[in-house]
């Protein structure tokens, strides 16, 4: 007697994932882009609605997980092989069909998890010690939260960050429990501090002061640091610069932080 499951009929394959400005999501074989010489106009890679342009695209692959942060501070979690194959000129499906997402949500960040198992074949993936989410908000608050909260995921989404009214969610990253953190805001500040100074929180809290933005500015981005690259900031103007981690100096958190463009 064999005990099959939905995830053993399928194959795993590397894949593409794109996801537009106004949610149109899609999976497509990593075979669907053939390298090309450079210098030529490139192939059409969807087709789109005018207004609408390429947010997120990534590759992953059919068994590994999604985690879907909304700007509301909800999660939903779901398998790459549920998303849609499309073609490559095709729209694909709005995350808003494939998510039951509230009316208000809209997707603020994507985690891709890669699927672990034991020796016995469990899955382990959410298991306690396989690292933190951090996030980032608007207003400068920061939190971790370990990936282990999140085991329990339901189709209707669950709370990820508790939001006070009017700020939303920036921006969420995986962790390893020993990494730094770098927030920059939109007036062009940013601050680095040692995730170690977030104690852990679970899924129903606010979180802490990470950056304190001057009046009228807001976070905009949430970086990992990572010692052997390079820090890319780009302006809404199409500026943009390559900066090594090290010209950031490590501050404590909560403070103005230090001008970076």
């Amino acid at each position: 007697e064999y005990d099959i499951s939905m995830e053993d009929l399928i194959p795993r394959e590397n894949v593409v994932i794109t996801m537009t400005k106004l949610g149109y999501i899609k999976r497509m074989s990593h075979d669907t882009f053939k390298a090309q010489n450079r210098g030529g106009k490139g192939i059409k890679g969807m087709q789109k609605l005018d207004e609408d342009y390429v947010e997120e695209l990534f590759m992953t692959n059919t068994h590994h997980y999604l985690m879907f942060f909304t700007n509301t501070g909800r999660v939903y979690v779901d398998r790459v092989y549920e998303i849609d194959e499309a073609a490559r000129s095709a729209q694909g499906r709005n995350i808003k069909n494939l998510l039951d997402l509230q009316p208000e949500e809209a997707i603020a960040a994507i985690l891709r998890l890669e699927r672990r198992v034991d020796e016995k074949g469990n899955d382990i993936t959410f298991a306690e010690g396989s690292g933190n989410v951090v996030f980032a908000t608007k207003d400068g608050t920061v939190k971790k939260t370990s990936l282990n909260d999140f085991a329990n995921y339901r189709k209707a989404g669950i709370i990820a960050i508790n939001l006070e009214e009017g700020n939303s969610l920036v921006n969420a990253e995986l962790t390893s429990g020993a990494d730094e953190i770098v927030l920059v805001t939109h007036d062009g500040m940013s601050i680095r501090f040692p995730e170690e100074d977030l104690r852990t929180q679970g899924r129903n809290t606010i979180g802490v002061r990470g950056i304190r933005p001057r009046a009228g500015d807001y976070v905009v981005a949430l970086a990992i640091v990572d010692p052997q690259k390079t820090l890319l900031v780009a302006s809404e103007n199409g500026l943009g610069k390559r900066t090594s981690f090290d010209e950031y100096r490590t501050q404590g958190r909560g403070g103005t932080g230090i001008k970076t463009m």
